[in-house]
């Protein structure tokens, strides 16, 4: 059985390493929520939640959130704002 390749180039780890945003504020530290890190089991449920929830997390201060698989940086910062 083979399997589709992940489209950033990168291979994927564990089905059961779960897929993160860490948020940051405008200075670039770490903004830990106060519900604890959202967690999803695959790289679409993390990116459709940061696509419904940031408008959201910038009220909160949060100004760009980084992608991680487990401990694997995916891509970010990205930044919140539109502009």
């Amino acid at each position: 059985m083979t399997h589709a390749p992940d489209p950033s180039g990168f291979p994927s780890m564990s089905p059961s390493v779960p897929w993160w945003w860490q948020l940051l504020d405008a200075d670039g530290a770490v903004v830990e929520p106060t519900e604890g890190r959202q967690e999803f089991p695959t790289r679409g449920d993390a990116e459709s939640w940061v696509g419904e929830f940031w408008p959201d997390l910038a009220d909160n201060g949060v100004a760009a959130v980084t992608l991680f698989e487990g401990d694997r940086e995916v891509y970010g910062p990205m930044p919140l704002s539109a502009g």
